[in-house]
């Protein structure tokens, strides 16, 4: 399923990418891509592929219970008085 292609950047910082990698993920003139800039390098990719990695990434979290608590457990240290020092 991979295919390593050197490409080149060219004029205007245009990349072309390989006819059989267009071809295996269905990607024809003015396919919309994102590209997602890593630690490893630059992915590209169609929207719906990048849909598909956030929710599986996210899959099992519970983003607003983790949002809610932090905003609670901050809202108890702003409630608690400061100590005093002699």
């Amino acid at each position: 399923m991979s295919d390593t292609t050197m490409v080149q950047v060219g004029n205007k910082g245009r990349i072309v990418v390989p006819a059989s990698i267009r071809a295996r993920h269905q990607w024809v003139e003015g396919s919309a891509l994102v590209a997602l800039d890593t630690e490893l390098g630059v992915l590209f990719a169609d929207q719906a592929t990048v849909e598909r990695l956030v929710r599986a990434r996210l899959a099992g979290h519970d983003l607003l219970g983790d949002l809610l608590s932090d905003r609670r457990r901050e809202a108890a240290r702003d409630d608690t008085p400061p100590s005093v020092t002699a």
